[in-house]
């Protein structure tokens, strides 16, 4: 019997186009901290549909759109407060933001479409990778993942 061919995964780091805001819910108890209510605080964005900061990824609502007519594994979608700094409105002035909504990652490295893997790390298969190239990832480092 001929075996259907390995999914390929890569850890992706998002670029941090932000931070933590003030209206940010967390239990920072536990690590990594339990945040339940996002707030996210840009300071700079490059274009990226996908962005970061510890402990929370965010993804465009195109990106949102496209993930979910594909169809994946691993991950649950959330609201976020998204807003941006006086660096963000010094530095890019006149630059409108898309809509960013919380990418919640529960899934399982390597075998789930998005994963958590040690130290922390977003593991995502092949086919999302290719999704998000396509929409764009120009700052976010993409490295071949191996969980062995």
């Amino acid at each position: 019997m001929i075996g259907l061919p390995l999914m390929r995964f890569f850890k992706i780091r998002p670029h941090p186009a932000g931070g933590i805001g003030k209206g940010t819910v967390l239990d920072s108890s536990l690590h990594p901290p339990i945040v339940t209510k996002l707030h996210y605080k840009v300071n700079a964005w490059f274009g990226d549909v996908i962005v970061a900061t510890f402990p929370c990824f965010l993804v465009t609502e195109e990106a949102q759109r496209a993930l979910q007519k594909m169809g994946f594994s691993g991950a649950t979608f959330a609201d976020a407060e998204v807003t941006t700094s006086e660096e963000f409105q010094e530095d890019q002035p006149g630059l409108e933001l898309p809509h960013f909504v919380w990418l919640k990652v529960h899934g399982k490295a390597g075998q789930d479409d998005f994963g958590i893997a040690v130290p922390f790390r977003l593991v995502i298969s092949e086919r999302v990778l290719d999704l998000l190239e396509s929409l764009g990832i120009f700052v976010a480092i993409v490295e071949p993942y191996d969980d062995e």
